[in-house]
């Protein structure tokens, strides 16, 4: 085939000779473009070489400065992640469908997972179940535009642990995120906690009248720092008796010990060390085998003073609560609060006996003169109000005088402590049987249906009086008394009528013993 392209032209007729002349000539002009074409590119690369190093002759720092910014641009998402890593504050960012994309290294600080772990989780399973509700409406406030700067929340950490957080939140409408920065509050949640739990069981110490009032009020204060659904303090006896359970309530009111919280409370007392109970644990198995499996969590700590343990204080959990457990972190702020509680127990033991002493007699331990005429007082009021009977009974033990002389004051106090018991023997719990002083006793009966309801009462007295009485001399005595009743309205409608009345019958029986006839 012939060579379209050779120099020498060949005749191949009119049209191929046209059409090959043609055919050069576009070949010509297109080579020429393209030799055109590659000087430029030649000639602008030089121009550049020459540019570039006209600017570093003449500042040598410019390209330095350029390659350099031009390097942090490809990495700048891997060194702003350097630098959140810095942070105290835990930075997480989330997807609209609420999954960590991106979280800081503070985060395994306080949530206890690595980025790892964080990355691709569901945040809203992190949180603890009684903050979820209020947390997915925060977050869909977020996710319209409303920024947060301070929202609290609870959440629960790999190891269990709750912790308190406060987020800061806004939402990227161009990536689709929700970029947070996370703040660990919860150790100035504690002490805020902890010093408010201690004015509040200062305060309920002051006001409180007895001891099972001011364990109901601790009781209250501990279940706004702690899950206390069950709730006990224990006493210990007087010379080394067993614990007695002073309070015990459950969610709905009062309830009998559990049997768990007497193994528990007893264990605790021996140790004098906090001990927690889950159902799949048994801290001391020689000492809680017979409590059984329960689905409740127990923690017990001692209640110490400068004197010494003086009970313990038990938390029970139970639904909900009792799965994460009782941690450390409840255990130390329950050892703090049980410090303050043992004070304030002491404190209002005090009280309550330095009140007892002054309205109680020392030797019997019945009401003194004070308290009786308290006692008389409250219930001549209740039998005006109520329409109704009362009575008073005065006592007189016959020849006391003889019984210290002969057989000595240590026989003369055995004797009156026992027939302070017989007294209360004979009467019910609402009536009062008082000590005036010496040999002199009286008896207020309330709600009494008749007047021979109180000489009856009178008859039972004397019948027990004369039952012998071992003294401390080994002598066995007998004693006898004299009697006097007064009963309202019959025999007058004020105090002092009622035991002017009573004295004046009282003296009148002992004249008819002394002569009798």
């Amino acid at each position: 085939m012939a060579n379209v392209f050779s120099r020498e032209p060949r005749y191949c007729g009119g049209v191929a000779y046209v059409w090959t002349v043609q055919l050069r000539r576009d070949y010509a002009m297109r080579s020429a473009s393209q030799r055109w074409m590659s000087k430029l590119r030649e000639r602008a690369r030089t121009r550049l070489i020459l540019a570039s190093e006209l600017m570093l002759a003449k500042n040598p720092l410019s390209l330095v400065i350029w390659t350099k910014m031009s390097n942090m641009k490809k990495s700048f998402s891997g060194t702003i992640a350097r630098f959140t890593d810095l942070l105290m504050d835990a930075v997480c960012i989330v997807d609209q469908d609420g999954c960590f994309v991106f979280v800081s290294s503070a985060c395994e600080r306080i949530f206890g997972y690595t980025q790892q772990e964080m990355i691709g989780m569901q945040m809203i399973n992190l949180v603890l179940p009684a903050d979820r509700a209020r947390t997915l409406e925060a977050a869909r406030a977020i996710m319209q535009g409303q920024a947060h700067s301070s929202f609290e929340n609870r959440y629960v950490r790999k190891d269990g642990q709750i912790v308190h957080i406060m987020w800061s939140a806004r939402w990227s409408e161009a990536d689709q995120l929700r970029i947070a920065v996370a703040r660990d509050v919860t150790s100035m949640k504690q002490a805020a906690a902890m010093q408010a739990a201690l004015y509040a069981i200062s305060e309920a110490a002051n006001v409180s009248d007895d001891l099972p009032t001011l364990f109901q009020r601790i009781h209250q204060i501990l279940g706004g720092l702690l899950p206390a659904s069950g709730f006990a303090v224990a006493l210990r006896g007087e010379g080394g008796d067993p614990l007695q359970f002073s309070y015990h309530a459950d969610a709905n009111g009062p309830v009998p010990p559990h049997q768990r919280a007497r193994l528990l409370g007893e264990e605790v007392l021996r140790s004098g060390l906090p001990v927690r109970v889950t159902p799949a644990t048994r801290v001391h198995p020689t000492a809680l085998p017979a409590a059984g499996v329960q689905q409740d969590c127990w923690i017990g700590v001692p209640l110490a003073t400068t004197a010494g343990l003086i009970g313990v204080l038990l938390l029970q959990s139970c639904g909900e609560q009792s799965q994460l457990g009782y941690t450390d972190q409840d255990q130390d702020l329950l050892l703090f609060v049980s410090n303050q509680v043992a004070t304030a127990i002491q404190r209002k033991q005090l009280n309550n006996s330095l009140r007892f002493m002054a309205q109680h007699d020392e030797l019997t331990g019945l009401p003194n003169r004070r308290l009786f005429h308290d006692r008389l007082a409250m219930a001549l009021a209740r039998a005006v109000r109520h329409n109704s009977l009362l009575s008073l009974l005065f006592i007189d033990l016959n020849k006391f005088k003889q019984v210290n002389d002969f057989h000595g004051h240590a026989s003369g106090d055995l004797l009156l402590r026992e027939v302070a018991q017989r007294l209360k023997g004979c009467v019910r719990e609402a009536d009062t049987v008082a000590r005036l002083g010496g040999d002199e006793f009286v008896i207020i009966l309330e709600d009494v249906l008749v007047a021979e309801d109180a000489h009856h009462i009178k008859g039972k007295v004397q019948q027990v009086l004369c039952a012998p009485i071992l003294v401390a001399d080994g002598s066995s005595l007998t004693i006898t008394a004299s009697i006097g009743v007064a009963h309202y309205p019959e025999h007058g409608d004020d105090m002092q009528q009622l035991v002017r009345h009573a004295d004046q019958a009282m003296y009148t029986s002992k004249l008819q013993q002394v002569q009798p006839g």
